[in-house]
């Protein structure tokens, strides 16, 4: 196919900006292959009669663009038309097309959800990583974040998402879901999400992050207690939980409260990996607030986050190099 006038002129571009990086290093780490053959069989296929479907793979690219810049589906349909780079990653030439509109992904969006196809993809994406020896499942550190939902009674209903709740940490009460997830001690990498309203305890959730084969389970002081409950008798996992700060600080000074600071220290050393994927999604791809009504639909939607967070902290690895991956 013929080269456009734009496609010549951005390609021999002297600067290389953050968000080319960015992309060409998604395009690089992404199993395209296997993410097409999980959706393929739920996709419309063409050849009928009326409006043809647009191919897959433009498609899956341009979801996966809308969550690597945590924007809605008009704004994803903005930044095609905006952003050279966007269109050369989707593969888009607007001289001879026009980019899919925001109702196209909707529907498009709603084909994943349906049939839970992001938790799909996020265990292909875990295969694959797990064959590129990065998931060792010989230990799983736990742990869960608050995400905002918006507050504001100023809608149809006049009444907030009835699906979340309020959770207070610290002295802040926060209003919205819980993801909580299961990541691997040795890469940093995640193979359990789950999504709970915000007053849900951690605790509660902690032997279902588990996948059943590692020997060692790690979690923050929010997990006290986990070996007490029902679902954790069956279970041979050895749990190593931090200690309540009140109950470090009475021991503060003695010889015991030293052996017991250098023993904290070593597994918030490990418990430290959990912090990576909640930073990928929540600062490098922007989901500081769920974009959708209901929990099932904010929790497909991290099912995707996740699965691209765990190639992003894996791109080193995929890729032989030593780069860092900047948005």
């Amino acid at each position: 196919m013929q080269t456009s006038f734009s496609e010549l002129e951005y390609s021999q571009k002297k600067k290389q900006t953050r968000r080319d990086r960015f992309l060409a290093e998604i395009e690089a780490v992404t199993p395209w292959a296997i993410l097409e053959k999980t959706v393929r069989p739920f996709y419309p296929s063409s050849g009928g009669r009326g409006r043809q479907p647009i191919g897959l793979t433009r498609m899956l690219r341009m979801y996966i663009a809308q969550q690597c810049f945590g924007l809605s589906d008009e704004g994803i349909e903005d930044a095609l038309y905006d952003s050279q780079a966007i269109r050369r990653f989707v593969g888009i030439d607007l001289g001879r097309e026009s980019a899919p509109d925001a109702t196209t992904l909707l529907n498009f969006r709603h084909l994943l959800e349906h049939h839970q196809l992001t938790e799909s993809i996020f265990n292909a994406i875990n295969h694959h990583l797990a064959e590129q020896g990065l998931l060792l499942r010989e230990g799983t550190i736990v742990d869960a974040t608050l995400i905002a939902a918006p507050p504001s009674t100023k809608n149809q209903s006049g009444k907030r998402d009835p699906e979340m709740h309020q959770s207070k940490k610290g002295k802040q009460w926060h209003f919205g879901m819980k993801a909580h997830i299961g990541v691997d001690a040795h890469s940093g990498l995640v193979h359990t999400v789950i999504g709970t309203a915000g007053n849900v305890s951690d605790v509660t959730q902690a032997q279902a992050l588990l996948h059943g084969a590692e020997e060692a389970a790690f979690g923050d002081a929010g997990y006290q207690g986990i070996e007490n409950r029902e679902e954790s008798q069956a279970a041979t996992v050895v749990w190593h939980v931090a200690m309540k700060p009140s109950k470090r600080k009475l021991l503060e000074g003695t010889e015991l409260g030293r052996l017991v600071e250098q023993l904290e220290y070593a597994k918030a050393r490990i418990r430290a990996k959990v912090e990576h994927p909640f930073h990928v999604v929540k600062n490098i791809f922007k989901h500081r607030k769920a974009r959708y009504k209901g929990l099932a639909k904010n929790t497909a939607q991290l099912f995707s986050l996740f699965a691209l967070s765990n190639l992003v902290l894996a791109h080193r690895l995929l890729l032989g190099t030593d780069s860092q991956i900047v948005s």
